[in-house]
């Protein structure tokens, strides 16, 4: 059955990023629903991780399929809160969240891809990435000493860095894809304004308090870098087999309805079901039923 937000996803999704711009979506945006919907959401969003529940089981037990979640935002955006309530319902056994943080000596020993490639799931499982590779496209690129420390050949570190990367990005995913990930990404589209107020909010609240560093206030005086490099990540890596999807994030009701829209919606399209047995399989059953019942 169609919900209120499955007619708004077309809206947020990118397949094709040639004609992508950032402004034309609005982090405030509720797609005109919250008169007539905000306070329903705590159910519909119950709705929905009650799809997700029945088609990760359907998806555990055909072992055919992965789900790889990509979660990219700026800080205060809501990512914890909403792979948190999102996937709520899923069977923790069937999916796992990696958050990645600054790379560690090892990980700069190795290709950016790496770290992030040794935490991909397996066959009939949904992982979850709480930041990933993207962040070697972003937060690198804002900042360009880090990747002075990333012990780069000198020769390789070009202006055309950036581009290499993004095609590199490309083939990584159409790869997965060709080998049964389906890939859905997600960008929580926070406003300047909303960062602000919740920033406050964790200096005001001590049990926030421990969220919040100097840094995250600092990397505010970014956020135009930020903005562009987000965009040009998406623009450049949006294809119809790892689609983007730009989620309004000033409202984290809406934020979380379109995300488990969008997960539940991708899955649905993989008609995962549940293995069907064979006559010899059936009969057997039959036998153990017959002697259960015995006993």
């Amino acid at each position: 059955m169609a919900t209120p937000i499955a007619s708004l996803l077309e809206h947020y999704r990118v397949t094709d990023g040639r004609k992508f711009r950032l402004k034309k979506i609005k982090p405030w945006d509720t797609g005109g629903l919250e008169s007539e919907i905000e306070d329903e959401a705590k159910n519909l969003l119950a709705d929905g991780t009650k799809r997700l529940y029945e088609q990760q089981a359907k998806l555990y037990a055909e072992d055919r399929w992965a789900v790889l979640l990509i979660f990219q935002a700026l800080d205060a955006a809501g990512k914890d809160g909403t792979i948190k309530h999102v996937m709520a319902g899923v069977d923790p056994t069937g999916s796992i969240v990696t958050s990645f943080k600054q790379p560690s000596a090892e990980e700069l020993d190795h290709d950016f891809l790496w770290r992030c490639a040794r935490a991909l799931p397996e066959r009939g499982r949904i992982g979850i990435f709480n930041r990933s590779y993207y962040e070697e496209t972003l937060i690198v690129r804002v900042h360009p000493e880090i990747l002075a420390r990333q012990q780069l050949p000198s020769r390789l570190v070009t202006k055309d860095i950036w581009k290499e990367r993004f095609e590199d990005i490309r083939n990584f995913e159409l790869h997965l894809s060709r080998n049964g990930v389906l890939i859905l990404k997600f960008f929580l589209h926070l406003s300047k304004k909303e960062q602000k107020k919740r920033f406050l909010s964790r200096l005001d609240e001590k049990e926030k308090n421990w969220k919040f560093s100097l840094a995250d206030a600092e990397e505010r005086t970014y956020w135009k870098q930020y903005q562009a490099a987000y965009e040009d990540a998406i623009r450049n890596t949006a294809a119809a087999h790892a689609p983007w999807y730009v989620v309004p994030a000033d409202n984290k009701w809406f934020t979380r309805l379109v995300v488990a829209e969008a997960i539940a919606d991708g899955m649905a399209k993989l008609k995962c079901d549940f293995p069907r047995l064979d006559a010899a399989k059936t009969r057997e059953l039959a036998k153990v039923r017959a002697a259960l019942l015995r006993e």
